[in-house]
């Protein structure tokens, strides 16, 4: 049965009356006000269309009597939580039957019309049924998409934790290697090097869900100018290019030879395509082959990633971009994931005013990944990057207190801070803070946010209304990262905010700019 029929189905009217005769003309009288109608021989065949899917019963009192009738009492009892199929009887005049009664008494959505009836009172029972009916079948839709919803949160929370632990057993042996076997400085350095890698994917794991979150809420704003989209793919395969080499897999580039410009922001618009590449890959069996083609026409550039992969099924095709989705069986084959990134993708490309889909002839036969953007006329602007090296004096002239709970946290951070030039001590809360400030004021105090008994707003507040400290440079070190949280962060008195983990780069560049 196609959806159409299934569709159909559910809004029929079924009839079991006395005489053919009787249900010819109830079918008539129904089609004239668009309702479809269809007679059943007998109580059991009634029962079983119910089971095909009705959207209301209208019997004869006499067929409450039919010994298959104990059919349809079973089907009506047996019906799912969210349905209660509306019946309607016909009676005979005079007083109510011992039938009519039992049947009052064990079905709760039931109509009783009285014979000889009007017309008009049959097709306002049958209409007020029918409504009915649709409000059970939009309780089902919403009931149905709750289930698949906490499903995929099930689903996705497993396979977080999953992701999360793979970066921390090499982390937690490096650091074992290292802490008990004093490896030589090769050693360590390839130690150091997994380290990072690791830390590195933690931390995007991390970032794409913060992301998610800020553009399914509308907190993200983009800096658009007029971009050279060809500029901009070959950005984002020098991103890929690292997981396309591990795995072996060939790259074709198809580009045509004339910039195409589009109104973007080409950090976001790198990001898209980075992801659409990295995701092609993680489908992709070593040795695949991967494509990525640009092309134009005077309205719009296409964008086509194609992979050699393990495809997408057909049933999964329309949804592999909504949220925590991913394709069943793919998990181990995709190297981790957590059924985010093609949703990042679908909302950046949108906010961009333009669209993308995918399609796959079905499982191992391969998928291609369509962006479309409006195209623009204009000259293509660029931004002046500087890159600031990081360097043993980036914090010389500094003192520097850092503020956290977390010891470990504290410790490493000024450890890195004295190694960048800086002459930096802890303090592990907010009250020692402000006594070790005190004692000798500071000019920058990195601060964690979430601490007990003071926290970081109200440690700002304190040093704010301190003349002898009140000038230190208050840098704001959280895992808070909303909007919501950098304004509340900054009207507590902080100059800047950074995400933990700080990137060296961006501790070097603040330092460098407080000198």
């Amino acid at each position: 049965m196609t959806e159409e029929q299934a569709q159909s189905s559910e809004l029929r009217v079924l009839l079991r009356m006395v005489t053919a005769k009787d249900a010819v003309m109830a079918i008539r009288l129904l089609a004239r006000s668009d309702i479809v109608a269809e007679s059943c021989a007998d109580a059991p065949g009634l029962a079983t269309e119910m089971s095909v899917g009705a959207g209301a019963v209208v019997i004869a009192e006499e067929v409450l009597n039919d010994p298959g009738f104990g059919r349809v009492m079973q089907a009506l009892r047996s019906q799912p939580p969210w349905s209660d199929l509306p019946v309607i009887v016909v009676a005979r005049t005079g007083v109510d039957s011992m039938a009519i009664t039992e049947a009052v008494e064990q079905l709760a959505n039931l109509t009783v019309l009285e014979r000889p009836m009007r017309a008009s009172s049959l097709v306002s029972s049958v209409r007020t049924a029918l409504a009915a009916r649709k409000r059970q079948y939009q309780l089902r839709a919403t009931l149905e998409g709750l289930h698949e919803a906490d499903q995929r949160k099930t689903e996705f929370l497993a396979t977080l934790a999953h992701e999360l632990r793979n970066p921390l057993a090499p982390l937690r042996s490096a650091l074992t290697i290292l802490s008990t076997m004093q490896p030589g400085p090769d050693k360590a350095r390839s130690l150091y090097a997994v380290m990072d890698r690791q830390l590195s994917h933690m931390v995007r794991l991390i970032d794409d869900l913060m992301e998610v979150s800020r553009i399914t809420r509308g907190k993200i704003e983009l800096r658009l100018a007029a971009v050279a989209l060809d500029r901009v793919v070959l950005d984002a395969v020098d991103v890929s290019k690292p997981l396309l080499d591990a795995a072996g897999q060939e790259l074709v580039l198809d580009m045509p030879p004339v910039p195409c410009t589009v109104n973007g922001d080409a950090v976001r618009l790198t990001q898209v395509f980075a992801n659409l590449i990295n995701n092609a890959s993680k489908f992709t069996p070593p040795q695949g082959r991967i494509s990525v083609s640009l092309r134009s026409d005077a309205q719009n550039v296409q964008v086509q990633v194609a992979d050699s992969g393990i495809g997408i099924p057909e049933a999964m095709v329309d949804t592999v971009f909504d949220m925590f989705v991913q394709v069943s069986d793919t998990s181990r084959a995709a190297q981790g994931g957590l059924g985010i990134g093609l949703t990042l993708v679908r909302s950046l490309v949108e906010l961009h005013g333009g669209r993308v889909s995918a399609s796959s002839p079905g499982t191992g036969a391969g998928t291609t990944m369509t962006v479309e953007l409006p195209r623009v006329a204009g000259a293509v602007t660029q931004d002046a990057l500087t890159s600031l090296p990081v360097t043993a004096d980036a914090g010389k002239g500094h003192r520097i207190v850092v503020v956290d709970d977390n010891r470990d946290a504290a410790d490493s951070l000024a450890q890195l801070l004295g190694l960048m030039g800086a002459s930096a001590s802890v303090a592990y809360g907010g009250q020692d803070a402000l006594i070790a400030m005190a004692a000798s004021p500071p000019t920058m105090a990195f601060i964690d946010i979430g601490m007990p008994t003071m926290d970081g707003y109200e440690l700002a507040g304190a040093i704010r209304a301190n003349d002898a400290i009140a000038g230190a440079v208050l840098v704001a070190l959280t895992g808070w990262g909303q909007s919501t949280d950098r304004e509340r962060i900054m009207a507590a008195g902080f100059d800047h905010h950074l995400l933990k983990p700080a990137d060296i780069h961006e501790l070097a560049q603040l330092l460098k700019s407080t000198d």
